[in-house]
């Protein structure tokens, strides 16, 4: 007796399992590329403030003391530390500041410490790609200095935080075990609100302000007369600025006095020609606009 075949129901067997197969070794492989997340031993922390006006942003991992003697100890006396653990800690000023009365300019910097008994050295170095503190030469070093060691306290996790703000001042603190070190850090805050003091109150906006403002109201065709009269200051303000004068034109041009708008962009297109570094397109510009009117005639 012979026994029919199915070739059509075999291969679809077949495919069922290969593509199980298949499916088992995408798995397979996902399960190994996997990695487990685990809680950090030092974890990350980032400390953002405002001194005076100024944003100061410090990126450290946090140690922790588990019993151990710290400074002398985990952390030797007398040897660069990476002030931190894991990747050293970095440190970033908005603006140009002082620490500790010597001058830093704004960008980021490595913080590296090399803590004493009684005193520890404070470096904030340019190299800001180490790991830790292997690779660290003081020829990058923007600033050092000395800080005093204050005892008392027991700090679990290593902590930097600020404290002692004035109008323009604030101390950075490194806090671990039971030593405290602490810096200044001075911004120029009295200086930035003097020059605010000085642009909005004494000198009053700037051309460009008044310029900006009258282009904003034409664009929306919005109080003309207004537009007209801030352009006038920023005029008074820029008399070589030719773009402005096109600017007026354009709003004389709007308000329907178009006789005046072809004088005034006349004029801003005679100063673009004159111009030594170009006309800036502004040629073009006012005898479009130019032709534009004379045509409504």
């Amino acid at each position: 007796m012979c026994v029919p075949s199915y070739p059509h129901k075999m291969n679809q067997t077949m495919l069922i399992k290969k593509n199980l197969m298949f499916l088992f070794i995408c798995l397979l492989s996902l399960s190994m590329t996997a990695q487990l997340e685990t809680p950090q031993p030092s974890p990350t922390a980032t400390l953002t403030q405002k001194v005076g006006l100024s944003d100061v942003t410090v990126n450290y991992s946090r140690p922790s003391m588990k019993a151990r003697t710290i400074f002398g100890g985990l952390v030797p006396f007398n040897e660069i530390w990476r002030t931190g653990a894991n990747a050293s800690t970095k440190v970033k000023f908005s603006d140009n500041v002082k620490v500790e009365g010597q001058e830093v300019p704004a960008g980021e910097y490595s913080l590296f410490t090399i803590p004493g008994a009684a005193e520890w050295t404070i470096i904030l170095n340019k190299n800001i790609t180490l790991s830790g503190s292997d690779g660290y030469s003081e020829k990058e070093d923007q600033c050092r200095f000395m800080a005093k060691v204050v005892k008392g306290g027991n700090t679990e996790s290593f902590t930097i935080e600020m404290g002692g703000f004035t109008t323009s001042t604030a101390n950075m603190m490194l806090n671990w075990a039971d030593v405290t070190v602490s810096f200044q850090i001075e911004t120029k805050a009295v200086e930035q609100v003097d020059k605010q003091i000085k642009e909005l109150l004494v000198d009053g906006p700037s051309a460009g302000t008044y310029y900006n403002a009258a282009r904003f109201y034409l664009d929306q065709n919005k109080e003309l007369d207004q537009a007209l009269a801030w352009i006038d200051i920023a005029m008074e303000k820029r008399p070589d600025a030719f773009w402005y004068t096109h600017q007026k034109a354009q709003i004389l041009a709007k308000l329907g006095r178009n006789k005046e708008a072809i004088t005034v962009a006349e004029a801003s297109m005679a100063a673009a020609k004159a111009n030594a570094d170009g006309d800036y397109g502004y040629v073009l510009n006012n005898e479009t606009l130019i032709n534009e009117l004379k045509a409504k005639k």
